[in-house]
């Protein structure tokens, strides 16, 4: 796997010491190793502030990871569990950036000037994808290399392409496109080849699909009309046996699997924050009991502990 070569530290305007360090990961595997009680990370605001907090799926073990004025959400775990990548607007536009799961050596990987949001990390620790809106363009998804390198447009179509999340062994990448009239959820090489469409009940997904660590399964959200948010579904990742998990009242926004696969991290559309949903029971349970808003949860693919 290629390494990524330090440069010197350098400040940006937002005051904020930059170091460009090596991201590495294990070699991809079909079902992320480690424990079940991986960190959990949301962006939440708190006193009018945005930032990103992780806490256990306890509750337990609280960090607040960022500390700038600045919007901060949105962000996703590299598969050996030591990074983060997630979206900001420190730098004017929504950018994408990376740091260290501790909150530490913070640095901006996307420079368009547009919407960047909700990164992807690749299971090798090398690339991101992510979608973004620039040029007046609606969302397309995009990859880079972790040290901002590499930029590319993996999707050209007039309508929206967004939220793209890696398949664990990093052969496929699941995103949402509005190509056939309404958001369904797609597959697509690495490379943007062999597009091809995964959903088709002609509901409008939301933000954003993920797949099961063992790769066999994709989790999206069908919105309910005239909402955000709607029911967890899963489906197979050949497109077969497309089940939906929640029903009720509850609007739910995101997925994020647990690394053992049997539960399914969410946020409650409405102000009810990010939850737990044990897919054996259907029981809820919370994670955060901070903040006024709570956003779209990741899940630590690896037990691994704050340094």
């Amino acid at each position: 796997m290629r390494a990524i070569p330090s440069i010197r530290p350098r400040r940006l305007a937002v005051g904020s010491t930059l170091i460009l360090a090596t991201l590495t990961a294990g070699p991809a595997a079909a079902t992320y190793p480690g424990s079940s009680d991986g960190w959990i990370a949301s962006g939440i605001t708190v006193d009018g502030n945005a930032d990103i907090y992780t806490a256990l799926p306890s509750g337990n073990g609280l960090h607040r990871l960022t500390t700038d004025p600045a919007f901060d959400a949105c962000p996703t775990f590299s598969a050996d569990g030591k990074w983060i990548a997630w979206c900001a607007t420190r730098a004017g536009a929504t950018e994408i950036w990376l740091m260290r799961q501790d909150g530490s050596e913070a640095r901006q990987i996307t420079t368009l000037g547009g919407s960047a949001t909700f990164p992807d990390i690749a299971p090798d620790g090398n690339r991101i994808a992510f979608g973004a809106r620039v040029s007046g363009r609606l969302s397309d998804v995009y990859v880079i290399n972790v040290d901002g390198t590499g930029l590319v447009r993996l999707t050209t179509s007039p309508v929206e392409d967004r939220f793209p999340v890696w398949s664990p062994d990093g052969t496929r990448i699941a995103f949402l496109s509005g190509v056939s009239g309404v958001e369904e959820v797609w597959l697509m090489d690495p490379d943007g080849a062999d597009k091809t469409q995964l959903t088709f009940d002609g509901s409008q997904k939301d933000q954003h699909p993920d797949w099961r660590p063992d790769g066999g399964r994709i989790a999206y959200v069908v919105q309910t009309p005239g909402s955000f948010g709607g029911h967890i579904w899963v489906i197979d990742a050949d497109g077969g046996n497309a089940t939906q998990l929640t029903s009720g009242p509850a609007r739910d926004l995101g997925v994020a699997w647990s690394p053992d696969g049997d539960e399914i991290a969410t946020t409650e559309f409405g102000g009810q924050g990010v939850k737990i949903v044990d897919l054996a029971t259907g029981e809820r349970r919370g994670v955060f009991t901070i903040g006024t808003v709570q956003r779209v949860p990741a899940w630590q693919p690896r037990g691994n502990r704050l340094p």
